[in-house]
């Protein structure tokens, strides 16, 4: 028998319990993972509640990303052993392919070794945030040197990431985090500057630290009133990804300044990396050789053991963590 976590209802971290549960031997192009550790992302959290992009089938399992020892492998699997120490590229249906057990059947060609710098925590909490940043900077943004890039949400693991492929590109990255309390932890960490969004003038403060070339790109997860702040700062013809919406409040189309500078928003997710595997392929060199050379190097906040899923949640969505969160088995 394996632990495995489910939800019956929609709800808060209290709906999460862990169970009993038989896994089934691998089958064609499958490998099962004794799972170590976990990645915990909004997402999860997201789809808990019912408002993510996918709908959940109750009762569900969740998660997007584990690290963790191959058990065995079905037919027509190549390349993945027994024993093997790998990893999950996060994969387009946490529906099919959920994470949170100490037990999992993944496709096999979403695994991955794990890199040799990195212990499975560390493992546990790359792909996602790493894949989000690199697609959205290198694949979309172009992101070069010299140029001024704002990063919202940067205390996330994805903005952290954001912040290292910025610096890694000799680009200048601009943190955009709630509060003070994070400011200095955030430049200490990579970013040129950091904006406490809570404190008012965003955006005039961007345009001071940006200069008359302005901010090029922008990788926000807030969205909402942030979106105006942001686009009145940008570059001519500059780009904003949105790729969450933390905000509560609705978000509007920025015209007054969309318009004159000609900026381009357009929503993005992980899948644009993940589901093309020459992205994919891209993008995994590009993460290898960042934690080859000690350019890149995930930040993990705490972990917490299977048994308190719901307090890892709850720690989630406290906006308190700087960095991932990690649950392991």
């Amino acid at each position: 028998m394996s632990r495995i976590v489910r939800f019956r209802e929609l709800g808060g971290p209290e709906v999460l319990k862990v169970n009993d549960m038989d896994v089934p031997a691998p089958g064609f192009g499958q490998a099962c993972i004794d799972i170590k550790a976990i990645g915990v992302n909004r997402a999860e959290a997201l789809f808990r509640r019912g408002v993510y992009i996918e709908q959940p089938i109750l009762p569900a399992g969740l998660g997007l990303e584990a690290a963790g020892i191959v058990e065995s492998v079905g037919d027509g699997v190549d390349g993945l052993v027994p024993g093997q120490s790998v990893s999950l590229i996060p994969p387009i249906s946490m529906a099919t392919s959920p994470t949170y057990g100490d037990r999992g059947l993944f496709p096999a060609r979403m695994l991955v070794p794990n890199p040799p710098q990195l212990d499975v925590v560390g493992a546990a909490a790359l792909w996602m945030a790493y894949l989000t940043a690199y697609g959205a900077l290198v694949e979309i943004g172009r992101v070069r040197q010299g140029d001024v890039v704002a990063i919202s949400a940067a205390s996330s693991s994805v903005g952290l990431a954001a912040i290292q492929i910025a610096n890694m590109l000799g680009a200048r990255p601009v943190a955009l985090t709630r509060t003070s309390r994070k400011i200095a932890a955030l430049r200490d960490h990579g970013a040129a500057d950091a904006i406490a969004t809570d404190e008012g003038g965003v955006g005039g403060r961007l345009r001071a630290i940006s200069g008359s070339v302005g901010v090029r790109v922008a990788l926000d997860a807030v969205a909402g009133p942030l979106l105006a702040e942001i686009a009145s700062a940008m570059a001519s013809e500059g780009l904003i990804l949105e790729y969450g919406g933390l905000s509560a409040s609705p978000t509007l189309y920025p015209l007054d300044h969309a318009l004159p500078a000609q900026i381009a928003i357009r929503g993005y997710l992980v899948h644009h990396v993940t589901g093309d595997p020459a992205r994919l392929g891209r993008a995994k060199s590009f993460i290898l050789q960042g934690l080859e050379s000690g350019r890149l190097r995930p930040v993990v906040d705490r972990t917490f053991p299977l048994a308190r899923i719901a307090d890892a949640h709850r720690y989630l969505e406290s906006g308190d963590q700087f960095g991932k969160i990690v649950v392991t088995t």
